[in-house]
């Protein structure tokens, strides 16, 4: 399966097809499409294109899922001896998207149907309708 490192937000990100990932808030709607065209590297299993510093032709298309807010971070701030004391929070913005596929010149590397399908199967495994058989020793044993 094949996957690309691209950048946006001032970060890299290593991307594979059908998952998401939670990166800086990006100023689209939800349900929205977007294309990435700053790619670093694509891997097309075994075969990579490495960038100078992008990728020519490639493209990454993802998903806005929805928008929401990273884990509360607490900056304390103290001076000892001085009775100085500052408690602040921050929560980081965040977007996450679901990478729907990876282009390469016009040829798709990895596409959504190469999701695998995740719904559990409907159908009952058979139930095994005989008793265990009791352990060769026990059975001398008894005799």
């Amino acid at each position: 399966m094949g996957y690309a490192i691209i950048e946006t937000g001032g970060q890299q990100f290593r991307v594979e097809v059908g998952r998401f990932y939670d990166v800086d808030r990006i100023h689209a709607d939800e349900e929205s499409k977007l294309t990435f065209d700053k790619v670093l590297f694509v891997d097309n299993d075994g075969d990579a294109s490495v960038g100078q510093p992008f990728v020519e032709g490639a493209t990454v298309e993802a998903t806005v899922m929805r928008h929401l807010r990273g884990r509360k971070v607490i900056v304390y701030k103290m001076r000892p001896k001085k009775k100085t004391r500052k408690k602040q929070g921050h929560r980081q913005e965040l977007t996450r998207l679901m990478i729907e596929s990876i282009t390469l010149n016009g040829t798709a590397i990895a596409g959504s149907t190469e999701v695998a399908d995740t719904a559990p199967s409907t159908e009952a495994e058979p139930a095994a309708t005989e008793a265990p058989e009791a352990p060769a020793d026990t059975v001398a044993a008894e005799a």
